[in-house]
């Protein structure tokens, strides 16, 4: 692997890691708990409407709300790092093609 993809890798995956946190904020997923009019009151409308009428412990709306109201824990950031190195190589594989 070259020297460029690995640094775009690396940076990609601390990139996510960071950004992570923002974008739970972005989406609606905050210490506070759901804001209103946001994509994860949505989702959670619409997981409420599949399962009944509650939201079901340990499923997507609630991991990420979780993740919104307390942080990412180690786990959760090592495969937000993963999947940020993942696009980052991706993104330099393509980006270094020849024709």
């Amino acid at each position: 692997m070259d020297p460029f993809t690995l640094i775009a890798t690396g940076a990609a995956a601390a990139g996510a890691i960071v950004a992570a946190p923002a974008v739970l904020a972005a989406a609606g997923f905050t210490a506070g708990g759901i804001a209103a009019g946001s994509l994860a009151s949505s989702m959670m409308s619409a997981a409420a409407v599949a399962n009944g009428g509650g939201v079901a412990a340990g499923g997507v709306v609630a991991t990420l709300q979780a993740a919104g109201a307390a942080g990412i824990p180690l786990a959760g950031q090592a495969i937000v790092g993963t999947l940020g190195a993942a696009l980052g190589a991706a993104a330099s594989l393509v980006s270094n093609c020849t024709v």
